[in-house]
């Protein structure tokens, strides 16, 4: 009987042995994925900052500026991306929407990002762009991937159209969670000029009055490595409308403030994070070196059952084979 359960015991090792690993390097990859339908809304401020009055073409302190930036899954853009490459993507129609104190229109410029719902890495096919103008992204953007490493990043920046490192430096401590801190600054760059903007103006009226814009920003993230996601996101941002041929002219602010997120949605994903973290935490870490540890201890029970079967004087099934061999057989009865 402790023959037989020590092999059970031994099969059920090895079953917990070998499905370690495979949660691990089989399925996390398989299970921790972004939901190619997920919804997101962050809204950042910035407070006494300097916005350019188009109306008189002045810039102008106001309390506050507004961005919205929302992150809408596309299901039938993602299916057919998958029917063309094969790969499980995610489909993003984003949009970054500024509005001064009393709500009205600075600009808002949409963008398509396409990339691996588990890796974060861009997937490149039609229809990716920055506010209607196509574009090939590297490297990541909005969100880091599973188990960040603490090591720098190429990091697409939506304003100039391209990517840039993003420095590793250092871990801190956000809301009570381990958090890595990265930063990236983007020197000034002449960029496009939004295709929405206030008062009807259009990037061809801002050329026609012989104007261009110039961006800089200080770009800072502080990501939970678990998951990759950003518990808290700052920027010191600064807009200018120069004079085109004219570097002696003041160039105008258009826009400049110290980005930060808001309190409440800065909350709220701090505890989408920690949920989420458990679940990766599960398939990375609970699941695999608990197995291992549940087979390691079935396997000890197991070699223990076997020792003891064995033990001298522990009848086994020879030796009750040759015990029945040995038992005297009924002497002959002979007449008298």
């Amino acid at each position: 009987m402790r023959r037989r359960a020590s092999l059970v015991l031994l099969a059920f090792a090895v079953f917990f042995a070998a499905l370690s690993p495979l949660i691990r390097w089989y399925g996390f990859p398989r299970l921790a994925k972004i939901p190619p339908s997920q919804y997101q809304a962050m809204v950042l401020e910035a407070k006494d900052a300097t916005l350019l009055d188009y109306a008189t073409m002045r810039p102008k302190k106001v309390s506050k500026v507004s961005i919205v930036q929302s992150l809408r899954g596309n299901v039938p853009a993602a299916e057919r991306v998958r029917e063309r490459t094969g790969r499980d993507v995610v489909v993003w129609d984003t949009r970054s929407h500024v509005a001064d104190d009393k709500g009205k229109l600075v600009s808002s410029i949409p963008e398509r990002y396409v990339f691996d719902a588990h890796t974060q890495e861009p997937v490149h096919t039609a229809g990716e762009h920055v506010d209607g103008d196509p574009v090939r992204r590297e490297g990541i953007e909005y969100k880091w991937p599973f188990l960040t490493e603490k090591r720098d990043y190429e990091y697409f920046d939506f304003q100039t159209r391209t990517s840039a490192p993003i420095h590793y430096k250092g871990t801190r401590t956000v809301a009570g969670m381990e958090a890595y801190y990265f930063e990236q600054t983007i020197p000034w760059t002449k960029v496009k000029v939004p295709r929405k903007l206030p008062m009807g103006a259009t990037p061809e009226v801002v050329r026609q009055a012989g104007m261009e814009r110039w961006y800089s920003t200080k770009r800072m993230f502080w990501v939970e490595p678990v998951t990759g996601a950003p518990l808290d996101g700052q920027e010191i941002h600064r807009e200018e409308m120069r004079w085109k041929g004219q570097p002696d002219k003041e160039p105008l602010t258009a826009f400049s403030g110290h980005v930060k997120m808001r309190p409440d949605f800065q909350q709220a994903a701090q505890d989408l994070v920690r949920s989420q973290r458990q679940l990766v935490l599960a398939l990375t870490s609970y699941l695999p070196w608990g197995f291992l540890a549940l087979g390691a201890v079935l396997l000890t029970v197991s070699l223990v059952l076997e020792h003891r079967s064995r033990r001298p004087g522990a009848p086994g099934p020879d030796a009750r084979a040759d015990t029945a061999d040995r038992d005297p057989q009924p002497a002959p009865v002979t007449g008298a």
